[in-house]
């Protein structure tokens, strides 16, 4: 069997993955990554016998032959898709959006494999609900989980990992969750960016504590603060070169899913206004390593200038 997953969603491809891998022994699974490894030996190991069973898995990451770029591999995997052994599972992924549904090698897996496309959007209630399905929770504990670490996947996961472990019964309640979880201080961040920028001090510094309250370091407050900024910064003014959120993704080298939440939250802000947040708190990160000023002291007085 051939199988190509291709989309934006790589841990929905890694869960994919995971489920055709418990099929076979690990001795019978060989990973590739075409970043590093060439295309021949891929196709070397997909021709060989395994040596302990009939049957073998290989799994072979950007295999970006199936979208625009063009290059020897095209022709070295067109060739094998032509004759795939029959005993070797060959799962190809693709960090891409689209395919190029032009390409004869698209067109050829087409026909003879298994294409998925994972760029869905995740409803992150219906997926927390799915992980606790031989558990007892109530639709505000799923709730006030997702606004505690967030709606990234991976850590929904790693926290419900937790609480399974946490609990010797199957109801989880709202205390269970305030307990085990770690509070996403990500999610708090735009919140206090937005007090700040709106001159609402009192909320501010009530956040802030809550933040010291929960053992976050105000070095760490003050440098998450000047990335955000400085992400707003970046991908508003790429924007306005005519760059799409991919590409000013690409450009910056960072998740498609942080660009979209910065351009989101840069409306709200002037160019100019975001600079002076940035070398503020530049000015503020010397001023505490050099002794000037205490840690937490700058960060209030950053807040209660602002």
């Amino acid at each position: 069997m051939i199988y190509l997953f291709y989309g934006n969603k790589s841990f929905l491809i890694k869960d994919e993955i995971k489920k055709i891998m418990k099929n076979f022994d690990e001795v019978n699974i060989s990973k590739y990554d075409l970043e590093n490894d060439s295309i021949n030996a891929v196709i070397d190991d997909s021709m060989t016998l395994s040596l302990f069973d009939d049957k073998k898995l290989v799994i072979c990451e950007n295999a970006n032959m199936f979208t625009g770029n063009s290059s020897g591999a095209s022709e070295v995997m067109l060739a094998y898709l032509n004759n795939p052994n029959p005993n070797t599972t060959l799962v190809l992924t693709v960090n891409h959006e689209k395919l190029d549904e032009r390409k004869k090698i698209t067109k050829l897996i087409k026909k003879i494999g298994e294409v998925k496309e994972f760029n869905q959007d995740i409803n992150s209630f219906e997926a927390v609900k799915r992980e606790f399905k031989d558990y007892n929770i109530s639709a505000s504990a799923i709730n006030l989980l997702i606004d505690r670490v967030g709606k990234n996947p991976l850590i929904l996961k790693q926290e419900i990992a937790k609480l399974k472990l946490y609990k010797d019964n199957n109801t989880i309640t709202n205390e269970d969750i305030l307990e085990v979880t770690h509070k996403k201080i990500d999610a708090d961040i735009f919140k206090l960016i937005d007090y700040i920028v709106c001159n609402d001090k009192e909320h501010a510094l009530e956040l802030y504590y809550e933040m010291v309250k929960l053992n976050e370091e105000p070095i760490k407050v003050i440098i998450i603060l000047a990335n955000q900024f400085r992400l707003m910064y970046q991908s508003k003014n790429l924007l306005k070169r005519g760059l799409s959120e991919k590409a000013i993704a690409e450009t910056l080298k960072v998740h498609p899913y942080r660009v979209k939440l910065a351009l989101q939250n840069s409306r709200k802000y002037s160019s100019e206004m975001l600079l002076d947040y940035i070398s503020d708190l530049a000015d503020m990160d010397i001023d505490i390593k050099t002794g000037q000023i205490d840690k937490n002291l700058a960060l209030k007085l950053f807040i209660l200038k602002k």
